[in-house]
Formats: structure tokens, sequence, C-alpha cells
């Protein structure tokens, strides 16, 4: 059914690959988050809170840069060890917090990168403008339907993301004690589609659709993809998954490998959400960006 949409839509989706480490600990966390090209000015639409990690890896830098730098003025010493874990503290370092988040843009422009982010006021969306580029690596770009009001409970959906990083173009340098991009490795990650049926509406607070429910989840990696219907057409962008409780609590005893096993679990539905594409219409209006509608 989405075979032709899925090789459209691939034409102007594109992955964020990004890298963490977090304090104590040279291991490298990758992830994957999803961006569209909407124009060829270089426009293109995610979340908001992809747009704000994006962000944060600039002020996670800075703070760590601070840190080590007055790191480097505590004079060796028998209260070298104490001074550290005051200055830790200071900067509020301990388990689990990040210091260093990197983000690379795959596929979207070459040349000299500057991006800015224009952040919904409201709604989990997000403009990205690519500046100053030579060349922008998108040719196709996403027409969005025309009718919104068209998008009814029993329309099936395909959203696409990049949500199993296989990336491995990265490493960790001893000596500057960051991690850095290499020129060996896989660069890529693969998309990967779902499809879903339209299940309700979302209402703001103030009781207008800004969204859709999908019955099948969204997945991590996949924020900020489309979501088109078979035509390619574009109807919405993957926001967010929710847990609904099925009400199904088990609690029986089975036979497993020969042996009994006590069985306790919960049932849940995973829903994904999604931004509507009359927000999305709006909200690039609002900014004067040009888009195909179908």
């Amino acid at each position: 059914m989405f075979v032709a949409a899925i090789e459209r839509a691939s034409q102007f989706t594109r992955p964020i690959h990004s890298v963490m480490r977090i304090w104590g600990s040279s291991d490298i966390i990758p992830g994957a988050a999803t961006l569209f090209m909407v124009n060829a000015e270089g426009w293109a639409l995610t979340c908001a809170h992809v747009a704000r990690q994006l962000m944060a890896g600039n002020q996670i830098a800075e703070k760590y840069r601070d840190f080590t730098g007055e790191l480097a003025q505590i004079p060796t010493g028998k209260k070298k060890r104490k001074e550290m874990r005051a200055l830790a503290r200071k900067y509020d370092y301990k388990k689990g917090t990040p210091v260093e988040l990197r983000n690379n843009f795959v596929n979207c422009v070459s040349g000299p990168l500057e991006c800015e982010a224009r952040i919904h006021s409201s709604v989990d969306l997000a403009l990205l403008k690519f500046s100053h580029f030579t060349q922008l690596l998108c040719e196709d770009f996403p027409v969005f339907a025309q009718h919104g009001s068209e998008l009814k409970q029993g329309k099936s959906l395909c959203r696409l993301g990049f949500p199993f990083p296989e990336f491995t173009n990265f490493e960790y340098d001893v000596d500057s004690d960051q991690i850095r991009w290499t020129e060996t490795g896989r660069p890529d990650t693969p998309c990967f589609p779902i499809e879903g049926m339209v299940t309700r509406h979302l209402l703001g607070q103030d009781g207008f659709v800004f969204g859709f429910e999908l019955s099948t989840p969204g997945l991590k990696g996949q924020s900020g993809g489309p979501a088109f219907d078979p035509e390619g057409r574009v109807w919405g962008m993957q926001s967010a998954t929710r847990h609904l409780d099925l009400d199904f609590d088990v609690d029986v005893e089975l036979l497993r490998a020969g042996q009994k096993q006590r069985v306790q679990e919960s049932a849940f539905l995973h829903v994904g959400h999604c931004i509507h594409v009359d927000i999305l219409k709006q909200f690039m209006r609002d900014h004067s960006v040009n888009f195909d509608e179908a």
C-alpha cells in the first residue's frame, strides 16, 4: 500500500545523528531523530523537543569547557581529589548527567552549516532554516494535504523516520576528552516506516484540533518525521507516543522448560501522536515559508 509513498517520502526525510557522553564515562551513546525538508530555500520541519536538543548541545559543551578550565587550575596535592568533588558539585555533575552532546545533520546540505530554529509557542513543532550552504542535498519536497478536515477516523497513514541508530562513525578521543566524528565506520542509519490507522483527534486547551492519534506507536527516533497517505501526501508529523492502559492485568502460573513460573504483567496499547497538517501549514505561513499543497 505504501511502497511508492515511502520511496517518495524518503527523498525529503533526513536523519539527525546524535552522540552523547555522560559524567564519569567515556562510553558513547548514539541516538537519532528525524526532520523533513520543505522547500529549496533550506527550510525543514521537526519537533520542538528535537530542536531543543540541538540547542542543548552547545550549552552542554560550554558548561563542560568551563568545568575543565577550572579543573585545570586545581593544584596537585593531597586536597586535589576533594576539590575535584567540590567542583563537580558546583557544576551539578552526577551520575547520568550529560557532559557532551554532538549532533550531525545527515545528507541535508553541503558546505558551511548554519541552522536556525523557530519553535512553536504551544505544540511540539519547530522550523529549521539552513543558511549559507553551497548545495541543498534534496531535490524533491513534500506535498501537504490541502483539506485537513478530510483527516478522519479510519484513514491509514505511514510514518517514516530513523528509530534504530546503526551509524558508527564516531569515537572518544582520550587526549582531548571529546567525542569526534570519524571518516571510518558506518555513516548512515536505515530509515524505518510504520503504518497506523487514525483513531482519535487531539484537542488543545482551547478546544481546537492540534493533532491526531494513530493506532500504532511512533518509535523513538521517528520524532519529526512525516505522516503520509498511500499517495504520498503529508497529513502530519510524528511527535510522541502514549501508553493506554488496557486494564488486562495478568497473574498466572505457566510451565516454562518443564518448570512452573509465575507471570505477572499489565498490558498497554502504545499509540502515536502526530501534529496535524493544518497546524504545520499555518506555522509555515506564519514564517513565510513556501510549501506545496495538493
